[in-house]
């Protein structure tokens, strides 16, 4: 199923399970999964595989969409032939833009934003779903990744890089009171509150959302960052752009979009 990134405007048919007049009779799934992609052909099926996994090893409610954000390759058609799978088209290149218009066709009680190149490991829906229950307050929970595909010493380094990322997010929470840490491709937020803040900023496209989300969402309910949520990802960018490059630019990103509310660098470059 293929549905537009303007539901509203679409066929009856192709509209995503939120836009239909029969939406607000249905009970709303437990989660809403949502996948921005661009060019993702090669790794988009080990994603979708590893989320259904899961769906089906909780039992939970659960909807899966894909964001085909302009994609030139296969990834649409790969996505509209996973079943269970809901493809919303949005052709306005960007990261935030993809997971808005993911977020607006979903109807989740919560809303899991992960990454086509991640990969979600055996527990961890079990426990996002343990970490709401047990904190009627929590509005965000998130964990690191896990690069699974660069040699061992990069992977310390991002190891260490995310230690030193959760003692300078905890000077600023405790000391500074501001700001909270969230990592974007694995990450859940609950719906209500998402749209209660009013949605993801337009003042960020790629670096900086996931920060900006948490400092946003962090005036609501908690935040919170956990290492025992940690999922899988490739290490595309870190090879793509270099490990101490990418760790330079993420703490500025992340410095700007906490103190000044905007990102730092406004260009990416794609690997594939």
């Amino acid at each position: 199923m293929t549905a537009s990134a303007t539901p509203a405007t679409a066929p009856l048919d192709a509209l995503p399970d939120a836009a239909r007049p029969d939406a607000a009779a249905r009970p709303r799934p437990q989660v809403s999964f949502v996948v921005p992609a661009y060019n993702e052909e090669r790794l988009l099926p080990a994603c979708l595989a590893a989320i259904r996994a899961e769906i089906e090893a909780t039992g939970c409610t659960a909807e899966v969409f894909v964001v085909n954000n302009a994609s030139t390759d296969g990834t649409a058609a790969i996505a509209a032939g996973t079943p269970g799978v809901v493809v919303v088209d949005q052709p306005v290149k960007g990261l935030v833009q993809a997971r808005s218009a993911g977020f607006l066709a979903s109807r989740g009680v919560l809303v899991a934003n992960i990454d086509a190149d991640t990969l979600i490991p055996p527990g961890w829906l079990a426990r996002v779903l343990r970490e709401f229950d047990s904190n009627p307050r929590l509005v965000v929970v998130s964990g690191p990744y896990d690069y699974y595909d660069v040699p061992v010493h990069i992977r310390a380094f991002a190891r260490g890089f995310y230690l030193m990322g959760y003692a300078t997010y905890a000077f600023n929470k405790h000391v500074l009171g501001v700001g909270a840490m969230v990592q974007g491709g694995n990450f859940v937020m609950v719906s209500d509150a998402m749209a209660g803040i009013g949605g993801y900023s337009d003042a960020f496209t790629f670096y900086g959302e996931d920060t900006d989300v948490a400092r946003r969402m962090s005036k609501v309910g908690d935040v919170v960052f956990t290492f025992k949520l940690t999922a899988k990802s490739s290490g595309r960018r870190l090879r793509g752009d270099g490990v101490l490059r990418t760790g330079i630019r993420y703490g500025a990103n992340y410095l700007w979009a906490t103190f000044l509310r905007k990102p730092f660098t406004t260009a990416w470059n794609d690997y594939r």
